[in-house]
């Protein structure tokens, strides 16, 4: 019996490598790997191909003969980019993710997956449901919050016109193995890993600590992505992917300190601002619709990653 022939963009990403390594293990898909600057590797069974998503020449060619097309390709970084750089995260995303959702169409390939993401969402003391975006957008993530519901409404137009299902996923900070590990270009997560994986007697953390984010082990998302293959039966669905609660900072700092087992204190630098910001995601829509719950609790999602950081890291290399 022939396997669904899956083209997988981005995957050389951090989202995007978690699904390869899994997806590749399972060998229910015939994978088609798509890389642009970073390197291939050699995984069994898999075919990578190095092309520009921001070509249409490029989008079209790699698209033909494929069944599903999971989009985790982005221009993408950390929140000092966000604020610094703003325009980084809108112009290449708009150009690639528009053309390859018309190659899709035209090419009438079965299942597309769009990986979009909370920056639209308001700080709320309760989870956000997909319906409460408002169409405002706090001012530092307006372009790239923008960015993404313009290409999820291009999801939904195109599914309006039949033949190609839409999965988008608004999933929370996500971490574990392959993330970046960066203070300049990583997420929470990963930065705070950094801080504490490499800090010698204390880490700084601006402002008191006290914002709040929703974080998922990267396991749980593909988990998601295998789940939507298989069970959506609607054209278009646009489903939030998260834990369901919100940690703040500080406790995120103090997890990951214990976990490590350094010993560490932690200083706040009060002269840095504290945004109050505070969001998780509500995921009663990815229960119903798909029956699916995430299953690693942010502790052993810690110790998972601290694992695989050790393996793959030093603490004395630069990250």
């Amino acid at each position: 019996m022939n396997r669904p022939k899956l083209l997988l963009c981005g995957a050389t990403g951090f989202i995007g490598r978690n699904l390869l390594e899994a997806f590749a293990r399972e060998g229910k898909y015939d994978i088609t790997a798509v890389c642009f600057k970073r390197e291939p590797w050699e995984v069994p069974g898999v075919r990578f191909e190095r092309v520009d998503l921001t070509s249409s020449a490029g989008v079209n060619e790699i698209i033909q003969g494929h069944d599903i097309v999971v989009q985790a390709a982005a221009t993408t970084s950390g929140a000092k980019d966000i604020v610094t750089r703003p325009y980084y995260h809108v112009t290449d995303n708009a150009v690639m993710n528009s053309l390859i959702l018309r190659a899709c169409f035209e090419a009438k390939v079965r299942h597309v997956v769009f990986f979009s993401c909370t920056t639209m969402y308001q700080s709320s003391p309760k989870p956000a449901a997909e319906e409460d975006f408002d169409g405002n957008i706090i001012d530092k993530y307006f372009g790239v919050g923008w960015t993404k519901v313009y290409i999820e409404k291009m999801c939904e137009f195109y599914s309006r016109l039949g033949g190609t299902k839409y999965t988008v996923i608004r999933h929370s900070n996500v971490y574990g193995p392959h993330d970046k590990f960066d203070l300049e270009k990583s997420h929470v997560f990963g930065a705070t890993v950094a801080k504490v994986m490499n800090a010698s007697g204390h880490i700084t953390v601006w402002g008191d600590g006290s914002d709040e984010r929703d974080l998922l082990y990267v396991d749980d998302l593909t988990d998601f992505v295998r789940t939507a293959l298989e069970r959506q039966t609607s054209d278009y669905e646009l489903v939030n992917v998260g834990s369901g609660r919100s940690v703040s900072i500080k406790e995120l700092v103090l997890k990951i300190i214990k976990a490590s087992g350094r010993a560490l204190t932690v200083q706040y630098d009060m002269s840095q601002p504290t945004i109050g910001f505070k969001l998780s995601v509500a995921i009663d829509r990815a229960r119903k619709v798909f029956g699916w719950t995430p299953k690693t609790d942010l502790n052993e999602g810690i110790r998972k990653t601290l694992a695989w950081y050790a393996q793959n890291y030093s603490t004395s290399q630069k990250l």
